[in-house]
């Protein structure tokens, strides 16, 4: 079977390449990561008419509801509320196949990251080109061309003219930027499988783990005054420099303490300092934030969070003024680590539709990034894999581009898997 879908690839690859341009030439980016909202709307329409236009059995569209990234926060210590949620709404479009057939889940993102501008790139982003070999605009490696590949596999089944073993649902979710609400929102509605695909790019290999992450936003008072008088003062700076120091001493602990199989250290990562007002007054305020990425099994969200916190009291506890005055900690955003058994009988079906349609032996590997795979493998139950098109480090990027081939091959494997889930 793998001829056929080979030879309906080939006579239908300008058809596929067409569609993925059409989803990239529309704006759907996510404001201040989705805290304010999402311009996914438009996006999700295209992707519902495609289904339909393609003979889905069922194609549902899901508005976002705070209700449940909450209750999902206080079951499983996931989603991100807050998020201005207007006009936003998943896709789910299932196809139905051979009765009592094994199913299978693709899982997708439509939301893309703002482009800030158009300096440095060389195109419209919204306008994709293609240019050697590679498409090029906002959202092709990330993800859109993972998200179309999943559904155009269920097309190359079609067009190669092949009955479906089982069920193939896509969902096409909104606010991942944010944290992954769009997929948490799925999960608690009750969507599985006996199979998941996260369709975020791999650069050609198979990720069965990524890790956690907690970012923390923490906050101290000092005492301002004229720096010609400092003594009277009390610096949050240097408070603030206080606990880093202390942190990054935890982060080492971390360093020399666990070691995953497939994901590099945990880390934790000062990424934003903000305090004071000029040079000769004693600065009465200063705020960091930082993420924590953690490794699967061996670390937990609830110990991160329980570490941190642990450090900043004790520093305080040994300052007079930081005991007086305790620095504020708050979580602004949090994910669970991912991790699938790689001898999984899924994974096994997955590593043959990968060698049946490529002839090369499927490389597996774990992530530093996180994504919605850890949702439905930890709340969902289900078998899960992340496997697209493109390369992560293009994610973000200016003159963001993923390869064609990149992509058609996608097509290819996911097609191959949707008939090895019959086997």
């Amino acid at each position: 079977m793998i001829d056929k879908l080979k030879k309906a690839l080939e006579e239908n690859r300008e058809t596929y390449i067409k569609h993925l341009k059409e989803l990239v030439s529309i704006d759907t980016h996510v404001l201040a990561q989705g805290l304010e909202g999402g311009l996914e709307k438009k996006g999700q329409e295209y992707i519902a008419s495609l289904l339909r236009s393609m003979g889905a059995d069922e194609v549902k569209e899901d508005p976002m509801e705070e209700t449940l990234i909450e209750e999902a926060g206080e079951k499983y210590g996931e989603g991100n509320p807050g998020h201005n949620q207007t006009g936003r709404s998943n896709v789910y479009g299932t196809f139905r196949g051979k009765a009592g057939g094994k199913s299978l889940l693709f899982n997708g993102h439509v939301d893309v990251m703002p482009v800030d501008g158009d300096e440095g790139w060389k195109s419209d982003p919204f306008d994709p080109v293609i240019e050697d070999g590679k498409m090029f605009g906002r959202g092709t490696a990330d993800m859109k061309s993972g998200l179309m590949a999943s559904i155009m596999a269920v097309k190359l089944v079609q067009d190669a003219g092949l009955d479906l073993p089982g069920d193939v649902t896509i969902t096409s979710v909104c606010d991942e930027e944010g944290g992954g609400n769009g997929s948490i929102q799925a999960v608690m509605r009750g969507l599985k499988a006996d199979g998941v695909v996260n369709c975020e790019p791999t650069n050609d290999e198979a990720i069965a783990a990524h890790m956690g992450w907690v970012f923390f936003k923490v906050e101290f008072e000092g005492k301002a005054c004229h720096s010609g008088e400092k003594g009277k003062g009390v610096s949050a700076i240097a408070k603030a420099i206080k606990v880093i120091e202390a942190l990054n001493e935890r982060e080492h602990e971390w360093l020399l303490s666990y070691r995953h199989p497939l994901c590099p250290p945990p880390n934790l990562n000062i990424g934003v300092i903000e305090g004071g007002t000029a040079g000769s007054t004693v600065p009465g305020y200063c705020s960091f934030s930082t993420c924590v990425h953690f490794v699967p099994s061996l670390m937990t969200q609830e110990q991160i969070i329980e570490e941190f916190n642990d450090v900043v009291k004790r520093t305080a506890d040994a300052d007079p003024w930081l005991c007086a005055h305790p620095p504020k900690v708050t979580i602004f955003q949090r994910g669970r680590s991912f991790e699938m058994e790689t001898d999984h009988p899924f994974v096994d079906a997955f590593r043959e539709a990968y060698r049946l349609s490529t002839d090369k032996e499927l490389k597996i590997v774990g992530s530093p990034m996180g994504c919605d795979s850890r949702l439905w493998r930890n709340i969902a139950g289900c078998p899960t894999i992340q496997f697209g098109p493109g390369r992560p480090q293009e994610c973000h990027s200016v003159n963001e581009w993923v390869e064609i081939e990149s992509y058609l091959n996608a097509i290819l494997i996911y097609a191959e898997l949707i008939l090895q889930m019959g086997k």
